[in-house]
């Protein structure tokens, strides 16, 4: 009898894909870093906060000031990132080195432009940034394990951690 009940059980969901996972994490410790400051993580289809407080979210969340780190592309532009937000923090706790994760994320993200822009297929871009695709295959398993780990065991609120 067991085994008949057992049959008529729904299939259990699929695993969420891991860009998934990496980005409920991500999302939670921006929350959190945003919290701690004392500043409301912004929600889809919130209402928009005055102006001023907008500024301030985004300058936490995103770094100001200056941009840190920057990669030039072959396409001709400049990617920038800041090093002191939110979301740099939640890279760093989830990459474990987030100026190697912004290189080889903007490289690999940009693959196909690049090849788009120096009439190459996208096969021998990658070739030719095989190092920098190894790197970022690294690193995002390094995020999902990091991601799977805090969203089995969040920090409570307020924890200093980012």
């Amino acid at each position: 009898m067991a085994g008949l009940l057992a049959g008529c059980a729904a299939p259990a969901p699929p695993p969420p894909a891991p860009e998934e996972v990496i980005k409920a994490a991500t999302g939670l410790l921006t929350d959190a870093c945003l919290t701690r400051r004392g500043l409301t993580p912004p929600r889809p289809g919130q209402s928009p906060p005055p102006a001023a407080e907008q500024q301030r979210v985004t300058a936490a969340l995103f770094g100001a000031g200056p941009a840190e780190l920057s990669v030039a592309l072959p396409t001709g532009y400049v990617v920038r990132a800041h090093t002191d937000g939110c979301l740099a923090a939640a890279q760093q706790r989830l990459y474990g080195d987030q100026r190697r994760w912004f290189r080889a994320s903007v490289i690999v993200n940009n693959l196909r432009p690049e090849a788009d822009s120096t009439h190459r297929t996208v096969a021998e871009v990658r070739a030719l940034h095989h190092a920098e695709l190894d790197e970022w295959r690294r690193l995002r398993a390094h995020a999902l394990t990091e991601s799977t780990t805090l969203l089995a065991d969040p920090p409570p609120t307020g924890d200093p951690r980012p």
